[in-house]
């Protein structure tokens, strides 16, 4: 992953630590970290390093810390959307459930996974669950929305957990294409999953059975077992890859050492609290009371609402224009292997040219006139060309981990970064609920007045991410003008005395 960072000819035997706060000696005391702080025996602010130490440790992080998270995603999010699969297998008709069942069902798990999100991030948690296999036995409208609802409080917190954890590792430079790579990792599921279900829903009939039945048993085992794997796969931290099952850790001294003051040099605020230490109400309170992260929040509202319904529903809405089960699973794969090369580009040019929210709103740019085409075509219109306009707008550029690293990098402490995490992927469950309710069995199968809906939408979110850049410029000049009107004198009493804390800081300017 270090490809991206290496500039041409750079000498590997250069220093490779970055100046920071901890380079005065005036403004580092204001900045050490707390006696809390897990890594504080490998702080040292003297310590230097060379390229050709920390770019094959971050190598090493990334087989130890991204592969993990990636495939951990991985599991997870095979088990959340095997009912795409299912649906292309009869699976409504089998249980005689109707389209507003399918929204309702999904509707209740997301409002329990966003339920779980808190207090997940309040008390960390690890879970493996059987909820998922225990699907194989469902058998009426009740059990399936007793099983999504499970679903959901299970894997709620899964995603904001493993963001804060990855940021412990990572610098806030490279957190986002970090974060890429884990969303990609739902994109290969998108096209993994549909492979897998060719081979297993050909098991109708075995043993009497579905063949829905036998992919939600299968790939539950399976998401079983990774997070059995999980368990003894995460370390504490950065020092704390030592243990019973692992007695000599991943790293040395050195390392722990380069690790440890990267991190803190990029961003002093990691070392503010211990990274198992509990939020408790207050300090979640003040966090969500941050309204300098609401814009973020809203960007997760509202991005994914105008291409929710149609990749939801793609399966389903490939049946309607006539392919057969197999043929619309093996349909999705295109879409999904071109999205995630559009996200992963997308990423790398929002750090190279360290913009965010222009790159959102190239995202709805991108989607609009395809939303707009699904709303009027005339019926008469090739199931080819339904299916092309589909694919186009669903390869659309997925700015998600763009917005997360988004929402750490404009946190800057670990008590706002821990809720924040927590509170922007709520917001995103919130979009999910919406969109399940868009497109409605009276308005099948084309969806004409759910697609004119979701047109509008987007324009509207157009306007939304131009404003989310203007009220961020708009904050930093403020900043500016305070900070700079104060002499040296006032700055260094202003640390040494306030209480502002992360984002409220005055020496603190937004990325945008």
């Amino acid at each position: 992953m270090t490809l991206f960072r290496r500039k041409k000819n750079q000498n590997l035997d250069e220093i490779a630590t970055q100046p920071s706060v901890f380079d005065d000696p005036e403004k580092a005391r204001h900045f050490q970290p707390t006696e809390k702080y897990e890594n504080l025996h490998r702080f040292d602010p003297s310590a230097r390093w060379t390229w050709a130490e920390e770019l094959p440790l971050i190598n090493k992080l990334d087989w130890k810390i991204t592969l993990w998270a990636c495939i951990a995603f991985f599991a997870l999010d095979l088990d959340r959307g095997n009912l795409a699969q299912a649906n292309t297998d009869n699976f409504l008709d089998d249980l005689g459930l109707t389209t507003n069942d399918y929204n309702l069902g999904n509707t209740i798990f997301r409002l329990v996974f966003l339920i779980a999100e808190l207090p997940s991030q309040l008390v960390s948690k690890k879970v493996g669950n059987v909820v998922a296999s225990s699907q194989f036995w469902l058998n009426s409208r009740a059990t399936f929305l007793a099983t999504r609802a499970l679903l959901g409080l299970l894997q709620g917190g899964f995603i904001p957990d493993i963001v804060l954890y990855l940021s412990y590792y990572f610098k806030g430079s490279e957190l986002p294409f970090r974060l890429a790579l884990f969303w990609a990792t739902l994109n290969i599921v998108d096209i993994v999953a549909p492979l897998l279900a060719f081979g297993i829903l050909r098991l109708r009939g075995y043993d009497g059975r579905e063949g829905w039945r036998w992919l939600f048993l299968i790939e539950g085992l399976f998401t079983l077992t990774v997070g059995i794997w999980s368990w003894f796969m995460m370390a504490p931290s950065p020092t704390q890859t030592r243990s019973w099952y692992r007695p000599k850790g991943w790293f040395n001294e050195r390392e722990e050492v380069i690790m440890v003051n990267r991190i803190l040099r990029d961003d002093p605020s990691k070392g503010d609290m211990h990274n198992r230490q509990a939020v408790d109400f207050k300090r979640l309170w003040q966090s969500l009371c941050d309204y300098d992260l609401w814009p973020i929040y809203i960007a997760g509202l509202v991005f994914g609402l105008p291409v929710g319904p149609p990749a939801q529903y793609l399966t389903l809405i490939l049946r309607g224009l006539g392919f057969d089960t197999f043929s619309s699973n093996i349909l999705t794969i295109p879409a999904t292997a071109l999205g995630t090369i559009t996200m992963l580009v997308l990423t790398y040019l929002s750090e190279a040219w360290n913009e965010r929210a222009l790159m959102g709103l190239f995202a709805q740019v991108w989607i609009l006139p395809n939303i707009i085409a699904l709303a009027v075509l005339p019926s008469a219109t090739s199931p080819w060309v339904k299916y092309a306009v589909l694919t186009v707008m669903l390869a659309y550029p997925y700015p998600h981990a763009i917005q997360v690293g988004w929402c750490s990098r404009n946190s800057n402490t670990v008590r706002t970064r821990t809720v924040s995490a927590a509170a922007y992927n709520m917001f995103v469950q919130v979009s999910g609920i919406l969109y399940s309710n868009i497109y409605r069995a009276d308005d099948k199968p084309e969806y004409r007045r759910g697609n004119m809906q979701l047109a509008a939408i987007c324009g509207g979110n157009i306007v939304i991410y131009i404003l989310i850049k203007f009220y961020y410029i708009w904050r930093n000049k403020q900043r500016d003008r305070e900070w700079n009107a104060m002499s040296r004198e006032e700055q260094i009493h202003y640390l040494e005395t306030t209480t502002d804390e992360g984002s409220k800081r005055k020496d603190f300017r937004f990325a945008h």
